[in-house]
């Protein structure tokens, strides 16, 4: 068993986006994303399997998909997607995201 603090993760790059590695494993991966207000995590997609959440711990903001899909994003919201959807976030304010993808890629 392995506990990590995610208030250890609180960095922001003044330039838009900070991402941390928390756990990497064969089996998922997990990640942190720090956004400051106004930045884009663009959208994308990645040709594999699988799937993917991601999850506001702090800040509001919108997820985003192709065909100009919005989705509002508070804190405590989870998206959860394929891997291979198109999916990213631009955030409204200074937020925070733990972004969960399984298998890891």
């Amino acid at each position: 068993m392995k506990k990590f603090d995610l208030d250890n993760c609180r960095e922001f790059n003044p330039l838009g986006m900070k991402s941390i590695v928390v756990h990497d494993s064969q089996h998922f991966k997990i990640l942190n994303f720090n956004l400051v207000a106004g930045a884009l995590f663009p959208v994308h997609s990645h040709d594999t399997e699988g799937q993917l959440s991601i999850h506001v711990i702090e800040g509001e903001g919108e997820f985003l998909a192709d065909g100009d899909q919005v989705i509002p994003a508070k804190i405590g919201d989870m998206l959860i997607s394929d891997i291979a959807e198109s999916h990213g976030v631009k955030a409204k304010t200074d937020m925070r995201l733990v972004v969960t993808i399984a298998p890891p890629i």
